[in-house]
């Protein structure tokens, strides 16, 4: 298969490293965090926004756009570029984690996922074969295959099903996947390992994918509910099993801790929907940790919101500003909240491959998260 990934440079003291991922619409420079555009749009963000800030790469959701408004009218426009205009690219997931997260209104079979739709209650069935063709349809620069997604705490037996099931629905989705490639689908699918949280699982389903050499790696199974230390735990057992070449996706991770926890070992790309999230309910990043603009000590400060930050939002609005319009329920605090967080984390990244390029990538971890974590509101 062809190479899609080119390691920089690698950082003297981690596993932490900088690359390129050359994919059909643009290089991404790497790590990279990919805002979530659950419905081909960012949550009160425009493209033009996006750009600005300097994104190369963003997500949309299958499932919710298999639903609505459904993939052949999304091919009928172009495509998700030519639908949204987002002309730089796009990675889709497969759908997966969202009717695992619909645990009430699905059932797992090895034909694939039957699952009721959370708009109207109408039934569905995704299989490998029909999310990798839907994904086509959407023209996704990066696709996920169908995998099963086991919660943390559940027994063995769930777990070895849920991996059985999830390499089989593999060489099915791959099969398909090269058949969509021989009608002239330019874009890359991504196996996920699984395996939940147990070592011997992981081990199997890593050496399982990496056999069969795809362009690159997700890593799946992890922040669904398990401790942090566990979580770091099995994000750098799981990377060990899998060979350093290929580019590493870990799904929804958006915190500083977590995210600096991923590059530092080896982890290449990673998204998350927390930074629009928290933006909707009033709560910026900021170096001195999250600053809740709700509070009451805010209506006479008209100070940015963070003095180190150059985004457009810092440098045009006060604190006082961005407390009355969210207080007032305006729109437009979604929308200057979300554009700041957003830029915010991209900067994080973007200082840390500048670290990783100059091998003081551990020195600006530890300096970063130490003031993070010692201003966070109380």
């Amino acid at each position: 298969m062809a190479e899609i990934f080119n390691i920089l440079h690698k950082n003297k003291n981690s596993k932490a490293r900088t690359g390129v991922l050359s994919l059909p619409h643009g290089t991404v420079q790497t790590p990279v965090f990919m805002p979530v555009g659950t419905n081909a749009t960012v949550k009160a963000i425009t493209k033009d926004d996006l750009e600005e800030i300097g994104f190369e790469i963003i997500l949309a959701n299958t499932y919710h756009l298999y639903l609505r408004p459904g993939p052949d009218l999304i091919k009928e426009a172009g495509g998700l570029h030519g639908f949204s205009k987002w002309n730089r690219n796009f990675l889709t997931d497969s759908g997966g984690f969202q009717v695992f997260s619909l645990s009430k209104l699905r059932k797992i079979t090895d034909q694939g996922a039957r699952f009721q739709s959370n708009i109207d209650g109408s039934y569905h069935m995704f299989t490998p074969e029909n999310v990798v063709e839907t994904q086509a349809k959407f023209n996704s620069d990066i696709q996920m295959q169908l995998d099963v997604c086991s919660g943390w705490g559940v027994d063995r037996k769930e777990a070895v099903e849920a991996l059985r099931i999830t390499s089989d629905w593999l060489l099915r989705a791959k099969k398909a996947w090269e058949e969509e490639q021989e009608k002239g689908y330019k874009g890359i699918l991504f196996p996920i390992v699984q395996g939940n949280f147990f070592e011997d699982l992981r081990k199997q389903s890593a050496e399982f994918v990496a056999s069969l050499d795809f362009p690159g790696i997700a890593i799946g199974g992890l922040s669904v509910g398990e401790p942090k230390e566990e979580y770091s735990k099995f994000l750098s057992y799981t990377v060990s099993c899998l060979p350093e070449d290929k580019p590493k996706y870990v799904m929804g991770i958006g915190t500083p801790d977590y995210i600096l926890d991923a590059i530092a070992n080896g982890i290449d790309m990673f998204d998350c929907v927390l930074p629009t999230r928290n933006a909707r309910n009033g709560s910026y990043f900021t170096h001195d940790g999250m600053l809740s603009i709700k509070q009451e000590r805010f209506i006479h400060d008209f100070g940015p919101i963070d003095k180190e930050c150059n985004c457009k939002v810092c440098k045009n609005y006060s604190r006082s500003y961005l407390r009355h319009i969210f207080k007032s329920q305006e729109i437009l605090s979604s929308m200057l909240a979300s554009y700041h967080n957003l830029y915010f984390l991209h900067n994080l990244v973007k200082e840390a491959r500048e670290a990783i390029n100059n091998d003081r990538f551990e020195e600006y971890r530890e300096v970063f998260l130490k003031r993070f974590k010692a201003g966070e509101i109380k």
